[in-house]
């Protein structure tokens, strides 16, 4: 579609910024990250309608390990499948920390997802999430486990999602080559009836080009097993295999 040509989607994370010598200033542990998406994907699942988005975020890393952050997006599922009017903003917070044993470093921490909107009498989506992730070498593995119920779903406290991501960077060039895997299950049942019909696996593949001056671009194919009868929406089957482009800016 035209849109797609027109508009590039975002890198969700942001790059701590090297120190320039032994004697330069030490980096700012504060960080600012902006983007733009055609298509808002998270997990496999669009959260946009397959629309475009805006995205951005703050971040604090202090040099022990310790980081708080905030990130933010535009969205429109909640709206379109009709749980929640005026949803138009997705606003996550986290924290936790960082460290390195060996050759593995490890991450763990909290993750809040807020979601605005009249909800009325329906679940809300917001969701608690505890996280834990370890890498060796270009490899990291990362579980996340609902404390509540799971992006609204009813009764789904202890919904996990583990994935398995490799990212490789290609010595000279700027370019990283990314694979992922995700398997998303969700927990417990709704009035006897299992909330495993929401459970499914993602893959994607990407290509990434740092161009300097705290810009980035990126090229990502995406696609899920979910069940259309579970992930459509406004008749937009939320899961099916999408190509999202990137363009983002750190400071």
């Amino acid at each position: 579609m035209l849109k797609n040509k027109l508009l590039l989607a975002a890198l969700a994370s942001s790059f701590a910024l090297p120190a320039l010598a032994d004697d330069a200033a030490p980096a700012s542990p504060f960080s600012s990250n902006v983007s733009l998406t055609n298509n808002y994907l998270y997990r496999g699942i669009t959260q946009s309608g397959a629309n475009p988005a805006i995205q951005g975020g703050f971040d604090y890393v202090n040099a022990n390990g310790l980081y708080v952050g905030t990130w933010g997006s535009s969205i429109s599922w909640l709206s379109d499948a009709g749980v929640a009017s005026r949803s138009g903003l997705e606003l996550d917070t986290y924290g936790g920390y960082r460290g390195t044993v060996s050759a593995v470093s490890y991450d763990v921490g909290y993750l809040r997802y807020n979601y605005s909107g009249n909800f009325g009498a329906n679940v809300k989506a917001d969701t608690n999430e505890v996280y834990a992730a370890a890498t060796y070498s270009i490899v990291t593995a990362k579980l996340s486990y609902s404390l509540g119920d799971l992006f609204g779903f009813t009764a789904s406290a202890g919904s996990t999602y583990a994935d398995l991501s490799a990212s490789y960077p290609i010595a000279d060039t700027g370019y990283t080559l990314g694979a992922h895997y995700g398997k998303q299950t969700v927990a417990g049942n709704n009035g006897g009836v299992s909330n495993s019909q929401y459970s499914y696996s993602d893959y994607r593949v990407s290509v990434a080009k740092d161009l300097g001056t705290g810009y980035s671009a990126s090229l990502t194919v995406s696609s899920t097993d979910a069940k259309a009868a579970s992930y459509t929406s406004q008749g937009i089957n939320l899961g099916k295999t999408a190509v999202v482009v990137a363009l983002s800016r750190t400071f």
